[in-house]
């Protein structure tokens, strides 16, 4: 029997590593406006989060760590890690746009999906990261 560890997942090719990167460039600059609105106390996101009714410490933990997880998307190591968890944020957006309907799902829906096609094509970083 083989004990041997089980073989690394590829690194995406030089193409598609192109492609990754742009996307990961275009979905952290995707959060830079949601991000300042969040942060800054722009009354629309105020009346959101009060229509949310969990308070604006909501607001403030949402924004943060949207930003946090859109400057992960940029740093090579940590935007596997990062992409997956903009997909847990962008599912939460989803779901309070569609229950409050609000009718602002597709953003985060599209965000959503660009956010799962980079952490699929960084698994083998995500894999990396967990195995340390």
């Amino acid at each position: 029997m083989d004990q041997s560890a089980p073989a690394a997942r590829p690194a995406p090719g030089k193409a598609a590593n192109v492609v990754l990167w742009v996307l990961q460039v275009l979905l952290a600059v995707a959060f830079i406006v949601p991000v300042y609105r969040k942060l800054a106390s722009v009354p629309e996101s105020v009346q959101l989060f009060d229509d949310i009714g969990l308070g604006q410490w909501l607001r403030y933990a949402v924004g943060l760590l949207e930003l946090a997880l859109a400057i992960g998307l940029l740093l090579p190591r940590f935007a596997g890690l990062a992409a997956a968890g903009l997909v847990g944020v962008m599912a939460g957006a989803v779901a309070t746009e569609l229950f409050f309907e609000t009718g602002n799902w597709a953003l985060p829906a599209v965000l959503l999906v660009i956010a799962a096609l980079v952490a699929w094509g960084r698994r083998d970083r995500i894999a990396a990261l967990l195995r340390r």
